[in-house]
């Protein structure tokens, strides 16, 4: 079954109404359905839009576990890329960190478009998921009360449909209706600006290396992820706010070579940039992250800036934690994991907030302009190498090893 349209203006209800297609609203979509809870699915791109957009790659083993689980894994485990270390450049030397020997648990590298394509296709094709795409002008209605609705016009016809529902998951990200539907003074919003931008590349180029490379160096941090082998993730530190337009291809590559040039480490492999736009490193927590009868999960809720690629681990873990209390409550009557939600999605959201601020300072402080801060940074470093003890604390922070799932 794929979506569905009304026939009429009339309302419709459904138990749980999912804001957004993304990883954490089609997760939840699927763990509703795979327990036969219906649910429907408001996406206001299109099903090819979300299928293709470019985002996050890196999830960590808890994570794909926890897919798995569920059944939601089975391309990913045949496709994705297990990695198990990584590699930091620094003081022209290269360093392999080996995260899977000291821990026992890696990475899955796994394009965020192609886990999207699998939610969707198991959602809307598999389980009988209802999901509209192409809808505007979302509102989210009497959230305090025991009948939420959502009302929202439809892309070709242009009337105005209502919902109403038992729930509402607000799944649609740092821009969506969800956030903003949060009545005033019911939330706290933390946020924190890095002051660094991030130019984010893919280049049309084999990856380079054989793992993950962290550049740290004084002329800014420089990032090498492999997404398939014929294409590579690059990230260069450069001002916040910076133009895209100020990087032309050679000087990309040339700050690439020199940022990640180490001894014995072979030239990069070079090719067409097929995407080049700036992001200035922020981030944010909503507290609490339940409001009457929405609740927010992903980047709805917290945003964590790349420094750690964990925004989608942390999408997924709210997406189980959330899906679960669902299901326990719509077909059991029991409350206790709706209840407890905000508070069990946000010890891990802290933690891992406080992970990329340390990550940051690892990645940014060489090239500060401070020799204090370049010094730390490369004190931190050392210690990374030479004691097993901070090595492995790393690691499972890293890895989100102390996850749930």
């Amino acid at each position: 079954m794929t979506s569905t349209t009304p026939n009429s203006t009339a309302p419709e209800r459904f138990p749980v109404v999912i804001i957004g297609a993304g990883p954490a609203g089609l997760t939840i979509g699927n763990i509703l359905r795979a327990a036969s809870v219906d649910c429907l699915v408001l996406e206001i791109e299109s099903r090819e839009f979300i299928e293709q957009r470019p985002r996050a790659g890196v999830l960590e083993e808890w994570a794909v576990r926890g897919l798995e689980q569920r059944g939601l894994a089975e391309n990913l485990l045949a496709r994705g890329q297990v990695h198990n270390e990584c590699e930091f450049r620094f003081a022209g030397q290269r360093y392999r960190f080996e995260y899977a020997e000291l821990t026992g648990h890696h990475h899955f590298v796994y394009p965020q478009p192609l886990l999207v394509t699998d939610l969707v296709a198991e959602y809307a094709d598999v389980r009988g998921g209802v999901i509209r795409f192409g809808v505007r002008d979302v509102e989210l209605h009497d959230l305090d009360s025991d009948r939420p609705s959502v009302s929202y016009t439809h892309p070709e016809s242009g009337q105005r449909h209502t919902v109403h529902c038992d729930f509402i998951a607000g799944c649609d990200g740092a821009r969506g209706v969800s956030r903003t539907a949060v009545p005033p003074g019911r939330a706290h919003v933390s946020r924190y600006d890095y002051g660094i931008g991030w130019l984010a590349l893919l280049a049309e180029a084999p990856p380079s290396n054989d793992c993950v490379v962290f550049g740290v160096h004084p002329r800014g941090f420089a990032g090498h992820m492999a997404r398939s082998p014929e294409v590579t993730r690059y990230y260069l530190e450069c001002p916040p706010g910076d133009d895209p337009e100020n990087w032309s291809h050679e000087r990309v590559w040339r700050e690439l070579q020199e940022r990640l040039g180490a001894a014995g480490a072979p030239p990069l492999t070079e090719g067409r940039l097929i995407e080049k736009r700036v992001l200035d490193m922020h981030s944010y927590v909503v507290e609490p992250m339940a409001f009457g009868r929405l609740f927010l999960a992903g980047d709805a809720a917290h945003l964590t800036a790349p420094i750690a690629a964990k925004g989608m681990n942390l999408a997924l873990h709210d997406a189980f934690l959330l899906g679960d209390a669902f299901i326990a409550h719509l077909t059991k009557g029991d409350r206790t994991g709706l209840d407890g939600y905000s508070a069990a999605c946000l010890g891990r959201v802290w933690d891992y907030q406080e992970f990329s601020q340390w990550l940051s300072e690892v990645y940014h402080g060489t090239s500060s302009g401070n020799p204090h801060r370049a010094g730390t940074t490369l004190a931190r470093l050392r210690r990374l190498f030479g004691s097993p003890t901070a090595g492995l604390a790393f690691a499972e922070q890293y890895l989100g090893k102390n996850a749930d799932y």
